[in-house]
């Protein structure tokens, strides 16, 4: 269980990444019945700390404070290419030694490539970072295709903003989707994005128009996830042919229609399962999976559990919260 959480820095980090992991684990929630976490910032030496953007922090933790952390958040940074301090790399390693896991995000997976955690791992990071990562670190399997990589207990994300989709990932793993859906609707993102990093390298995803007939199509589909939902069906609520709908859907929210609709009915499920005592087949059915079969093919696949394991795990903890 994740009780006690670092987010590591040093001169150059980057400001958006310190930004994203105070706000999911140090911010108290506790109020909403939400979890709340030791959190602390940590640097090799104490201090005043240049961001990127030119601001500047006091730290007031050092390299002691990472060996009481179960999470290490390693942020990126613009000096991928300086030298980092033995000690700093060592406490990397000392943290998985003893169980702790670690999440870079950006290019901070240059910091934890340079202590050698991810020799003959799998990772990610920026899109624009990643043949320079392969080209240094040629041992190290780079992803590029991705928002995060799940290589327990090292957990990378890509740039900017999936540094909040890798930490909701981490809560939904810890607690749950409910807890990390709550979280989601209390920072106004998503809970969870569809897709790889190829959809942002040429350009950025617009917001849904909460005034556009898409957007009244996504609450729809929402709404109506046990039917037997069809693309032509929410293109002819979109007032729209089902190829211009595609198009326009991939372009507003990053995901094709299918993959967004399973996306929702695997969430839909994950809640049913914490939160109800249905059968795996009416859970199925009320998600708009269908059978139970295919429940426990797409819990497979994304979740590498059985719905009946994840309930047993996500009931425990939600009864414990």
């Amino acid at each position: 269980m994740l009780r006690n959480v670092v987010a590591l820095v040093y001169d150059g980090v980057g400001s958006f990444g310190l930004g994203v992991v105070s706000e999911v684990f140090g911010y108290d929630r506790s109020a909403d019945g939400l979890p709340v976490y030791d959190f602390a910032v940590a640097a090799a030496e104490p201090g005043p700390v240049r961001t990127d953007t030119g601001l500047r922090i006091v730290v007031e933790h050092g390299l002691e404070r990472v060996e009481q952390a179960d999470l290490v958040c390693v942020l990126g940074w613009e000096r991928g290419d300086a030298d980092l301090p033995e000690a700093l790399l060592q406490a990397l390693r000392d943290t998985v030694a003893r169980g702790g896991k670690i999440m870079s995000h950006c290019s901070g997976a240059f910091v934890v490539a340079a202590s050698g955690l991810l020799d003959g791992r799998r990772v990610a990071t920026h899109w624009m970072h990643a043949d320079e990562l392969a080209r240094r670190y040629p041992q190290v399997s780079v992803d590029r295709d991705v928002l995060y990589v799940d290589d327990d207990p090292i957990y990378s994300s890509a740039g900017t903003a999936a540094g909040i989709d890798t930490c909701l990932y981490l809560l939904r793993q810890e607690h749950g989707a409910a807890v990390a859906n709550d979280v989601a609707r209390r920072m106004v993102v998503p809970p969870y994005r569809e897709g790889g990093q190829a959809q942002y390298v040429t350009a950025a995803v617009p917001e849904v128009d909460d005034t556009s007939c898409l957007r009244e199509t996504l609450v729809w589909a929402q709404e109506h996830l046990e039917e037997d939902l069809s693309v032509d069906q929410m293109a002819a609520r979109s007032l729209m042919s089902p190829r211009s709908f595609a198009r326009h859907f991939r372009a507003a929210t990053g995901s094709t229609p299918h993959a967004w609709l399973l996306g929702q009915r695997m969430s839909r499920a994950q809640q049913l399962l914490e939160t109800t005592d249905l059968p795996v087949e009416e859970v199925a059915r009320r998600s708009g999976l269908g059978a139970a079969t295919t429940l426990r093919h797409h819990f497979s696949q994304r979740l590498g559990t059985s719905p009946q394991a994840y309930r047993r795990t996500f009931r425990g903890l939600a009864a414990a919260g």
